[in-house]
């Protein structure tokens, strides 16, 4: 991936060099694109733009597959990801990468004390919530407490709890609300709010962390008792004033892909996202029952083919299909134009997300409030946030109506949840929904894996660390169960 920080400071002293023609020989000859005295905001735009487009990747490499949006066509072998194979290398450039820009993060937080900036050790703090909080949800127990600290020392940090991370993390969202001084703009590049330039931006990231504490809450529900997981909720949702949550799409937490460096598209060749692929029956039939006018079809996917290339409308291939399967149409494709070529955005959390947590949350009798409207307003926005307008008559549908069922509420949600990072993944394994069809050729028995495997070399240098925790977690394979989800 494009280091970032070369981005941003090269060529700023490329242009310095041009402009300073009767330098002397010691200062043309110092390399002014190093950060010699960073500052805590110098690190934050780069791990936004690296950690926002992994998580773009992570969607469209794995959650595509495993959540039957799109599958390798017309070569979906037994080892693709979408028969729920699942190798040691399936997480590592995940796994690998999430600790690189993690190292900055803890550098950012450390930066950002030493200088007495509020905003930075709270900003750092979500951040540093946001990527582990996806790291264990993928893993399970992972290296955290002493993570990130080889100038420590520490070259084979312990691998700690998933119940202690999920403790640590609230507890930092907690007090980073607090932190934030939402008169105070920040002093460098912001790419999720723009805060640098509109102080308006720090009080969405105080949103953001609050909303984000209310994901992480809902992803640990069945753990209420063992941690006082409902009383945090009500904390939150019941005082707006102390935490503010998501309001408006405008809320959501997000990185603008310009095309223009140093914001170019994960993807470099646009080609390469529909080269060999079909996009899923699953989720093309899932928007289809809720109408046949969802705006999300034309801009999600191509149309279909027969052999005689006469359109067939929008038809996926049934993901996960028996071996010998032969297929007498072109099925429909992702979309390059509108989700691999800039502009787009990429969605970290956004505010359809926090409505269906609000909606599953009433519905369950957690918090007050009508589970309908929080639906309701989940559906809408979940249209909004691509620039769609919801068609008349679309919340009265058969199969939108709100009918008092987690599973219309998470349905809808897996449909909002499109192309966020692994968030359909860790809700599907949270709750069963949706359900998701066995076409005849799903490995693991059928069953949904419920983590990924660690890493190879983490394996050997990190041997003692490794094994400690296998032995705790009961196994390195995709069957062991998350704490939250036991």
């Amino acid at each position: 991936m494009k280091n970032i920080i070369i981005k941003f400071f090269g060529l700023f002293a490329v242009a310095c060099t041009l402009a300073s023609c009767d330098r002397n020989f010691e200062e043309i000859n110092t390399d002014t694109s190093k950060l010699y005295n960073p500052t805590a905001g110098s690190l934050l735009a780069p791990v936004q733009y690296n950690m926002a487009s992994a998580g773009y990747m992570r969607a469209n490499d794995f959650t595509f597959d495993i959540m039957q949006e799109a599958i390798d066509f017309p070569n979906e072998s037994v080892t693709n990801v979408s028969r729920y194979y699942i190798s040691e290398s399936t997480g590592t450039g995940y796994w690998n990468n999430s600790y690189k820009w993690l190292k900055q993060v803890r550098d950012m937080y450390n930066l950002a004390t030493a200088q007495n900036n509020k905003n930075y050790q709270a900003i750092s703090m979500v951040m540093n919530a946001w990527l582990y909080a996806n790291l264990t949800d993928t893993f399970g127990d992972i290296p955290f407490s002493e993570a990130s600290q080889l100038a420590e020392g520490i070259s084979q940090p312990k691998f700690d709890k998933q119940k202690d991370i999920y403790v640590k993390l609230l507890d930092d969202l907690k007090t980073a609300n607090s932190l934030f001084v939402t008169t105070t703009p920040l002093t460098d590049t912001d790419l999720f709010y723009n805060a640098n330039k509109d102080v308006s931006g720090i009080l969405k990231w105080k949103k953001f962390c609050n909303s984000l504490s209310l994901r992480l809450l809902t992803r640990i529900l069945k753990k209420n008792g063992e941690i006082n997981v409902y009383q945090r909720i009500n904390e939150i949702v019941n005082d707006p004033t102390t935490y503010p949550i998501f309001t408006a799409n405008t809320d959501s937490a997000m990185l603008g892909i310009t095309g223009i460096e140093p914001l170019s598209a994960p993807i470099a060749r646009y080609q390469d996202f529909t080269t060999g692929r079909a996009a899923g029956e699953f989720l093309i039939n899932t928007l289809k029952n809720n109408s046949a006018t969802d705006p999300r079809l034309a801009r999600f996917f191509s149309t279909a083919k027969d052999l005689n290339n006469v359109s067939l409308g929008y038809k996926g291939a049934p993901v996960g299909y028996a071996t010998g399967t032969t297929f007498n149409y072109q099925p429909s494709n992702v979309s390059a134009t509108n989700l691999a070529i800039a502009p787009f955005n990429i969605f970290v959390m956004h505010y359809s997300e926090l409505q269906f947590i609000l909606a599953e949350l009433a519905f369950k009798g957690i918090i007050t409030g009508s589970a309908q409207t929080y639906y309701e307003k989940g559906v809408q926005s979940s249209l909004e946030q691509w620039g769609l307008t919801m068609p008349t008559g679309y919340l009265t549908g058969a199969n939108v109506v709100y009918n008092n069922t987690l599973d219309r509420i998470m349905l809808q949600k897996y449909l909002a949840l499109f192309f966020v990072d692994g968030q359909q993944w860790f809700e599907q394994r949270r709750t069963g929904y949706p359900v998701l069809p066995n076409n005849g050729g799903l490995l693991n028995n059928g069953k949904m894996p419920q983590r990924l495997l660690y890493p190879p070399l983490t394996k050997v240098l990190n041997a003692e660390n490794y094994q400690t925790a296998v032995q705790a977690m009961g196994g390195d394979h995709i069957n062991v169960i998350n704490w939250w989800n036991q």
